[in-house]
């Protein structure tokens, strides 16, 4: 399987990701739009994935690739692309699917718990996911679903933590790509962001529970996996 990943800054990279593609025999390649390369044909990979980042969906006025590359997303989704969309990704995706993307009550940084609901068990890539889990969070905005789009998972801070569209999209509002290592690039890069609130941890509670990466790690590739299955199913 050929999986293309777009990257909008040098801190929030593919990560484990990039390991269980190696694992198991896949390539990988990236754009770096930061850097403003060139997005490649959608005829050249099988899977998109859509990391995350600190800008918006909506900030296309100060975002020189943003327009194109929503462009490329729609285009990907229409294509009937495996895609998956991670924080912002899963924003962009929302959008190009009908939704809208807007400020969350609360900014969500650090670890706290989502929880499924009922469609997660039947779901094509969620079903076999805990009911609860743990996983590391850095958002202030989220988005509503248009129909066709299921809502499979909530946390207390956040209404809507992950979807799937139809059967090839999934979108996630938290990172189950991290590492300990990303989880502090991150904090050094937009630590400006962690302000107390109700749902934003300090640096330090942040990086005391860095054990609950190998969880979060382990339920990626569980995803990763049944992603895999999809692709091959149609093969």
């Amino acid at each position: 399987m050929r999986i293309h990943c777009l990257q909008h800054v040098p801190f929030e990279a593919p990560e484990e990701i990039a390991v269980w593609a190696g694992n198991r025999g896949h390539s990988l390649t990236t754009t770096l739009l930061y850097e403003s390369q060139a997005l490649p044909s959608i005829n050249d990979f099988d899977m998109l994935v859509i990391m995350g980042g600190p800008m918006g969906v909506y900030d296309e006025a100060l975002i020189p690739w943003l327009k194109a590359e929503k462009a490329f997303i729609n285009a990907a989704i229409r294509s009937r692309k495996l895609t998956l969309g991670i924080c912002l990704g899963a924003q962009l995706i929302a959008e190009q699917i009908g939704g809208e993307v807007y400020t969350n009550k609360w900014n969500e940084i650090g670890w706290f718990p989502v929880r499924l609901i009922g469609d997660a068990a039947a779901s094509t890539f969620f079903k076999a996911f805990p009911e609860q889990f743990v996983p590391f969070h850095w958002h202030g905005d989220t988005f509503s679903l248009p129909a066709g789009a299921k809502r499979l998972a909530f946390s207390l801070g956040c209404a809507n933590q992950c979807f799937e569209y139809e059967d090839y999209v999934a979108g996630l509002q938290f990172h189950l790509e991290v590492n300990d290592l990303s989880i502090r690039k991150i904090i050094d890069n937009c630590g400006e962001h962690i302000e107390p609130d109700e749902y934003v941890q300090s640096q330090s509670e942040m990086v005391d529970q860095l054990e609950k990466v190998a969880a979060s790690n382990e339920l990626m590739f569980t995803l990763l996996d049944a992603m895999e299955d999809k692709f091959l199913s149609r093969s």
